[in-house]
């Protein structure tokens, strides 16, 4: 809602995630990095290494000094384990809905033609690699866990109840939770493996000589290092997505419109190389602002700070990043200027490094086409914006952080400013309007 900033203390709400959660990864991350490239080590192995130098750091603060697992929002009382004889029949059908969840994405990925072909390679190699170990252990994990569970029965449990035919003993509402969470994480996952080994590779080899003396150069290596943070992180987080370490999936996006807004951003159903393809004749800032060294500088220094912005969006979410989810309230890192950081700064990026309003063909039906279309593809990251609030505005923290931010935070208070210019919303004076998702 938009309110006139307050004099009175208004403290900003708690974040799920401390902020020396990101900085652990980084320093794990980067370490890594240094090793690799002392020792030449740029292949996919070593990218897949990086993830678990990023990940092990970030456990280990999460663990010993937030102590996510002592957390109520875990659901686990560690202090009081119940004996395996009343939670086996539990841990059983747990593990048949399990089993069976993963099957099915098994054979999604078996159908999908598009997962043996280019870099899905690579994560299907992986999947195969893993599937054998997982299986084993989810066995001991899950019996062992339910002991510790104050409530066990969960969506997994669920759907194994539904997949034997217990009748009237399963919730149709915690099975669709269930689907829709592995939904999310098989989709995902399969991508963020495939594009971990680039970037890194890219970074591992660069040789810093050749390019330190080119600001587009470095500006563009800054960018791709941002990237490959960015990536690291999130495939991280939907590689642990577990209770004990109150990373577990909260909700998933219950509605259609979120899931069309997410997947048309990435393949196979990605439009932005299709219909929304801004790209034609275009050429990118470096070619426009060429012979103009100061202007080339400051250009790529902002395009840098945007990917830095976008980065640390990703960074602040430490075990927890994941699309079309709720997995706890964020309001720390670039989350207290703005609720969406991520979207606002790689649109920032698209517009000024594509520049869609300058052409090599000099046609004007390309200038308009080329502007028009990346108006619409921020127009889609809008609307992802505002399904994942509708999401997200179901849990009373989240409304008391969008309400704390509207208040305070410079970018929504700077929105809500201009939409009462423009008569969008009365003034301060009149009664505040509900919250709107999105800024």
């Amino acid at each position: 809602m938009f309110a006139r900033k307050s004099d009175r203390p208004d403290p900003r709400p708690p974040s799920a995630v401390s902020s020396g959660v990101g900085v652990a990864g980084l320093i794990g991350l980067f370490s890594w990095i240094m090793i690799a490239r002392q020792y030449g080590m740029d292949g996919p192995y070593s990218a897949l290494v990086a993830c678990l130098a990023c990940a092990v750091p970030m456990v280990i603060w999460s663990l010993l000094y937030d102590k996510v697992h002592l957390r109520a929002s875990t659901g686990i009382d560690w202090k009081n384990p119940k004996p395996l004889k009343q939670t086996f029949d539990i841990s059983v059908a747990k593990l048949a809905g399990l089993w069976a969840t993963w099957a099915i994405i098994a054979f999604i990925y078996c159908v999908g033609r598009w997962y043996w072909t280019g870099q899905y390679q690579f994560s299907m190699e992986m999947m195969e690699t893993a599937a054998p170990f997982l299986l084993g252990l989810s066995i001991p994990y899950v019996m062992w866990m339910d002991r510790r569970f104050i409530e066990p029965r969960d969506g997994a449990w669920h759907f194994g109840q539904f997949l034997m035919g217990a009748r009237g003993e399963y919730d149709r509402e915690q099975i669709y939770h269930h689907l829709r969470a592995w939904a999310v994480k098989g989709f995902f996952l399969a991508f963020m493996i495939s594009i971990v080994p680039g970037g890194f590779g890219d970074i591992v080899r660069l040789d810093i000589s050749q390019v330190i003396h080119d600001p587009v150069a470095i500006a563009h290596w800054l960018i791709i290092a941002m990237f490959v943070v960015d990536v690291q992180f999130a495939t991280v987080g939907y590689l642990l997505t577990m209770k004990p370490l109150d990373a577990h999936i909260r909700t998933a996006n219950p509605y259609l419109a979120g899931w069309v807004a997410a997947l048309i951003c990435y393949p196979p159903f990605i439009l932005m190389d299709g219909p929304l393809n801004y790209h034609v004749n275009t050429a990118d800032w470096a070619y426009w602002l060429q012979g103009h060294q100061v202007v080339l500088a400051i250009w790529g220094a902002v395009l840098v700070i945007l990917t830095a912005i976008y980065a640390w969006a990703t960074v602040a979410f430490g075990l927890r990043f994941s699309n079309l989810t709720h997995r706890g309230i964020l309001t720390h890192g670039p989350y207290r200027f703005t609720k969406h950081p991520a979207y606002v700064a790689k649109n920032l990026y698209w517009w000024l490094a594509t520049m869609p309003f300058l052409v090599t063909s000099g046609s004007f039906t390309d200038m308009v086409r080329n502007t028009a279309i990346i108006a619409a593809v921020s127009g889609v990251y809008y609307w992802r914006a505002k399904t994942e609030e509708k999401h997200l505005l179901g849990d009373p923290a989240y409304k008391e952080y969008a309400e704390w931010m509207d208040r305070n935070a410079p970018i929504p208070r700077a929105i809500n400013w201009a939409k009462v210019k423009v008569g969008w919303w009365p003034s301060a004076d009149k009664p505040e309007p509900e919250i709107q998702p999105a800024e």
